[in-house]
């Protein structure tokens, strides 16, 4: 059958278990770093108009970072620069990986400038059109500043890949714990001068630091930086190709959250936020064993593909998907019977229900989100992006769809619930393609 768990008894799998520890450990640290920035943000200002628009004010830089320089970028990157690495010219990485890096600082800066112009309107049009007019003014003022930090993470955000491509994890992982801690601070001595400024500041400081606990990694490694960008380099123009379905893939999941936004922004005050704080608890299982299991593999996968070791292949996301359905599965229903009880040693008592109404939605779709970790990246490491972008965009038909229903019963768990359906669908559809195609490949 196609999940499988069986023992990992080679060289090559007990480095993978230990990079997944690793990896693993510190996305625990950043998740309690989070949940604990949570929890401060939460405690200080509640649940309310001012909380929603800082929530809502990172919708179009989240955006704007995941289409030009994180996810989308790491998936074409990473694959190629492995390529290079595993046939010994680090010099030809080392120019590939400035040469990306030069060129999405450049194209973020212009499209953080323009949005930052018009956030005005995108938020009174696009992010938030069911907040009032000055509550919009706000969103738009913390939008303007949050967009700072994505110039930073565009940078960050390769240097984080290019690393990872090293089989090197403990700086990358820490970087958002680093992150977090910047979020913190800008809560607990920024917040009584500046309200809710004092996060977006925060916010920026966090950015800083994400790229600054990663300089000794690239030290380490001997990088150089460049300032060129070879446009006719063969290297740049793979990973742009690749890069295109990606960002649609991407901007289609990111589209999806900006109507969820939208759609929550028309119900009762504080439902942005309530989605927001059972998102970021959901994702705590996720990310501790599906997101730390795809990272770890994502450059082995990537090599073994390069090498066309289709069995190796086979037989490394059978194991992947096979640990993770067996630790997110309980995870999942512990969520859903639990919801209550975590939400309130999270947030806050006050806010228990009404996080916990939407988390048990979320909940639904937990291994469905979780598998997509590996199985999308199994795509990428064969250097396929535009499969996973037909099912992301198939999927959020589905979970828009299931949204706008449920949410008329539901309220914003409606919201919620429509999120696992698609993601459910996704994840599964992606799973029995790769079935097929390995099959296939195998003979």
């Amino acid at each position: 059958m196609w999940y499988s768990c069986n023992a990992m008894p080679n060289v090559r799998d007990r480095k993978l278990v230990l990079y997944t520890l690793i990896v693993s450990a510190g996305f625990g640290v950043a998740k309690f770093t989070g949940v604990l920035d949570d929890f401060i943000v939460a405690r200080i200002f509640g649940a309310g108009r001012e909380l929603d628009a800082y929530y809502a004010a990172f919708g179009l830089p989240d955006l704007l970072f995941t289409l030009i320089a994180g996810g989308a970028l790491a998936a074409a990157f990473i694959p190629v620069f492995t390529g290079y690495l595993a046939s010994g010219d680090r010099a030809g990485a080392w120019k590939l990986a400035s040469a990306v890096i030069n060129l999405a600082f450049l194209v973020t800066l212009a499209a953080s400038l323009v949005a930052a112009l018009l956030a005005p309107w995108l938020v009174r049009r696009l992010v938030a059109p069911g907040f009032e007019p000055d509550q919009q003014v706000l969103t738009a003022n913390l939008m303007r500043i949050i967009l700072i930090s994505t110039a930073i993470f565009s940078v960050s955000g390769i240097v984080m890949s290019a690393l990872q491509a090293h089989q090197h994890f403990i700086l990358p992982a820490l970087a958002p714990v680093m992150y977090n801690l910047g979020i913190i601070s800008g809560a607990l001595f920024l917040a009584r001068p500046l309200g809710v400024y004092g996060l977006g500041i925060g916010v920026v400081a966090g950015a800083v630091l994400h790229l600054l606990i990663q300089i000794p990694g690239l030290i380490r490694f001997g990088a150089r930086w460049t300032p060129h960008i070879p446009l006719a380099d063969a290297g740049l123009r793979r990973v742009l190709i690749l890069l295109a379905p990606r960002i649609l893939g991407l901007g289609v999941v990111q589209l999806s959250m900006l109507i969820t936004n939208n759609l929550a922004s028309q119900l009762a005050a504080g439902s942005v936020t309530n989605l927001a704080l059972a998102w970021r608890l959901m994702q705590v299982p996720e990310t501790l064993i599906a997101t730390a299991i795809g990272t770890a593999v994502f450059p082995t996968l990537s090599e073994l593909a390069t090498q066309k070791q289709y069995t190796e292949l086979r037989s490394l996301i059978r194991k992947a998907l096979g640990i993770i359905v067996l630790f997110n599965l309980p995870a999942a229903i512990a969520l859903i019977i639990l919801g209550p009880l975590l939400a309130g040693l999270a947030f806050g008592a006050a806010n228990a229900g009404t996080v916990a109404w939407a988390l048990q939605f979320y909940a639904l779709g937990l291994v469905g989100h979780s598998a997509l970790e590996v199985a999308a990246r199994a795509f990428y490491a064969q250097q396929d992006t535009l499969t996973p972008l037909l099912a992301a965009a198939g999927a959020m038909v589905i979970a828009i769809a299931a949204s706008l229903i449920f949410m008329r019963f539901l309220s914003y768990g409606g919201l919620a619930l429509g999120n696992a359906i698609g993601f459910t669908v996704e994840s599964g559809a992606l799973i029995l393609l790769l079935e097929l195609r390995l099959r296939r490949k195998n003979g």
